[in-house]
């Protein structure tokens, strides 16, 4: 006989917080949303704690290296998606790893006979306006000058024009040795009043650029989520198929934390993928692991050894999983059960695995929810898709921006290893849809946005960490009633047009 669970789940749209008392202290400016993404032991530090609680889903229509940089300015972490190749996710790795840290390898390099056509196909490519001029045309070759927008003007100069004959020399340029600190590199640009710094070798090859851009950038974003080499912080999927390929390049190419990508995650497949990682790099390589929604399902991840765990089965925006195959369960529900079964498993091994709420988040509010129900960061997909930052196209539909989304389970994405069960390599139904999503604009305005209303509410809930959260939130179920009740009614509103969420 099946057992019943007679209790319906739940989902967040059900739940309402209920305010507590807000001391004189309890403003947003004093909220801190710090939060750790890996496990670690009682009385020590986990080995990556995010700024804020959000990390982006781990899908081509969402996390791509440019939405990666966005969103660990702010202090979250990105996913690349994994639906690609090796090679392709590895670049992307990359790019994000060497976007910013401090000292700059050059990756725009021209030989002094190289032409102003050269240039510009350049900087189309790279999208950097700083070239270095080269005696070998290299990264780590003997610097003689640089090119930056300010060396040429395109109308009035032959695209057959050397670079050697409108180049700034090096001996117009102010440089520095190779053991120059970042401290120092930092206080030359600032005193000679210079855009980039070049670092020399005694030879006089080049090593690295140091930008003023850097500097202020970081003085911008406060938030910024760095590694100990002051680069951003960037995740990325994996599968249970070709991980033994593919782990290896991804830590290569400096990716800072692995998480499985599946619809479901009480599997062998997702054991024998942590196992092997373990057998292979011991504890240095942090993975997450999931989906599930039960107590059991946490239990087999946490004692398989992953670092954090994911919850959520069908509550994707774009996800039909529930609708396709009749498994799943409402995301309040599944999370507040895991939850609970994370804190028994902390009290009694002494070890803290962070859970990841993943799906079923419609509105800001809802985010503070999944935290107060015990979420230690959330993933998103749906609403990082929405901005400039995603790797999907802006399109126009009848006067309105949209960008397109579509689900990892959809045909569009062809991801058939994320919904492996060990059988032919391939997808046998759909589990996601295509779509589109309101466009909404820049992540950084948005972001800022949602997490001051996370910052409002805790206050309200008279809390200032999310720890704290957890342990004083008081949540109430509400009826179908009072949830029409909680909006706007028995009005007609002035401005008709709908808020994008």
């Amino acid at each position: 006989m099946a057992r019943f669970i007679d209790e319906p789940s739940r989902t967040f749209n059900e739940y309402l917080l209920i305010p507590g008392y807000s001391s004189a202290e309890c403003i947003p400016a004093n909220v801190s949303l710090k939060t750790p993404l890996v496990k670690y032991k009682k009385g020590e530090e986990p080995a990556i704690t995010m700024n804020i609680p959000l990390v982006s889903a781990i899908m081509q229509s969402v996390s791509g290296d440019r939405l990666a940089v966005a969103l660990a300015r702010e202090g979250g972490v990105s996913f690349i998606y994994g639906s690609q190749s090796i090679e392709d996710e590895a670049a992307m790795i990359r790019r994000v790893k060497t976007y910013k840290a401090g000292f700059v390898r050059s990756d725009s390099n021209l030989a002094p006979d190289g032409t102003l056509a050269d240039v510009l196909a350049l900087v189309e490519k790279t999208g950097h306006g700083t070239i270095a001029v080269t005696e070998d045309g290299t990264a780590e070759g003997r610097l003689l000058g640089i090119v930056t927008s300010r060396d040429y003007r395109i109308s009035r100069m032959a695209p057959d024009l050397k670079v050697c004959e409108f180049m700034t020399p090096l001996e117009k340029l102010i440089t520095a040795p190779e053991e120059t600190t970042l401290k120092e590199a930092n206080d030359i640009i600032w005193d000679n009043k210079i855009n980039q710094l070049p670092i020399v070798d005694k030879d006089g090859k080049l090593c690295y650029f140091v930008f003023r851009k850097d500097y202020i950038a970081h003085k911008q974003y406060p938030d910024e989520l760095l590694d100990v080499n002051k680069r951003y912080v960037v995740g990325a999927g994996i599968n249970t198929r070709d991980y033994q390929e593919r782990v290896p390049a991804l830590i290569e190419a400096g990716a800072d934390v692995l998480c499985i990508d599946s619809s479901e995650g009480y599997t062998d497949w997702q054991k024998f993928t942590i196992q092997w990682i373990r057998e292979q790099y011991g504890d240095t390589v942090k993975v997450g692991a999931g989906n599930v929604v039960s107590a059991e399902g946490f239990r087999f991840l946490a004692d398989c050894g992953a670092d954090f765990v994911k919850v959520g089965i069908g509550g994707g925006s774009i996800c039909i999983t529930r609708e396709t195959k009749g498994i799943g369960r409402g995301q309040a529900t599944a999370l507040i059960e895991v939850c609970q079964e994370r804190d028994r498993y902390f009290e009694e091994t002494g070890v803290y695995i962070p859970v990841c709420s993943d799906g079923g988040i419609v509105y800001d509010h809802h985010m503070t929810l999944a935290l107060a129900m015990g979420a230690d960061f959330i993933m998103l997909g749906r609403y990082f898709a929405r901005f400039d930052e995603s790797p999907s196209n802006r399109v126009m539909i009848n006067g309105t921006f949209y960008k397109e989304y579509w689900g990892e389970g959809s045909a569009r994405a062809r991801n058939w290893q994320r919904y492996d069960l060990g059988g032919d390599k391939k997808l046998s139904f759909e589990e996601g849809v295509d779509s589109y999503v309101p466009y909404a604009g820049a992540l950084k305005e948005n972001v800022a946005l949602s997490l001051n209303k996370v910052k409002s509410t805790m206050c309200n809930c008279g809390v200032l960490s999310i720890p704290e959260l957890q342990e004083k939130a008081i949540l109430t179920l509400v009826s179908s009633t009072s949830i029409v009740e909680g909006g706007a009614h028995d009005v007609i509103q002035k401005d008709a047009t709908p808020a994008i969420k």
